[in-house]
């Protein structure tokens, strides 16, 4: 079955290069392309997208507001966020809003499609300098976390895997690293969704962070 892509971006020569990568590739069906996201919740539900890409930098209604408006109205759909931005505030707001994953636009021809896929199979995607910032933002308490409000009794190996999906590593890298199959990562997730009270990687990674978990 073709993935189906919903391009929001303000710019009308990266939503045309956009469109023409994905039009090329089997695995995908390009079914909205829009040039600002104020009625971006009409638009998801007249398209039914399986993935949102989504620009930070709009006019009128922001990415991180439209991702907060997405996500809550359509918890099942994908958002990834494609930006120029690489500030340590956007990054963290966009995944406290319910993106996905966070792509820079300098790499999206060699890294677009690639990431929507690892997107459809579990995978949180990010452009490598967004998970080192992220990584530098755990490391170096520049976020402000709260302090959390349950240990919520995780094992070691489910923090371990929970620190690899904030660092954007997909389920098969997360494998990979641990040594361990594709399906015990599967249920490490499961259970780290069920211990942590949360129904999506989006969540998990935001309560991760904001609570100071891993």
């Amino acid at each position: 079955m073709r993935i189906r892509v919903a391009i929001f971006d303000d710019n009308k020569n990266i939503r045309t290069s956009i469109s023409l990568l994905l039009n090329t590739d089997p695995a995908f069906d390009v079914v909205g392309v829009y040039s600002d996201a104020r009625h971006c919740v009409e638009d998801v539900l007249k398209s039914n997208p399986d993935v949102v890409l989504m620009d930070i930098g709009m006019p009128g209604v922001d990415g991180i507001e439209a991702v907060k408006l997405l996500s809550r109205e359509f918890p099942l759909v994908q958002i990834l966020i494609q930006t120029v931005f690489e500030d340590d505030e956007r990054i963290f707001n966009s995944i406290c809003a319910g993106a996905s994953g966070y792509i820079l636009k300098n790499q999206l021809n060699g890294s677009l499609t690639e990431s929507i896929k690892e997107l459809m199979t579990g995978g949180a995607p990010m452009s490598p300098t967004i998970a080192r910032r992220v990584l530098g933002l755990l490391q170096g308490g520049k976020v402000l976390k709260q302090p959390a409000e349950d240990d919520y009794h995780l094992t070691s190996r489910e923090k371990e895997v929970l620190t690899a999906i904030v660092n954007g590593l997909s389920y098969k890298m997360i494998a990979s690293d641990l040594n361990i199959s594709y399906e015990t990562v599967r249920s490490h997730v499961k259970k780290i969704y069920e211990k942590l009270h949360v129904a999506s990687l989006t969540e998990a990674v935001a309560k991760a962070i904001n609570q100071n978990i891993i």
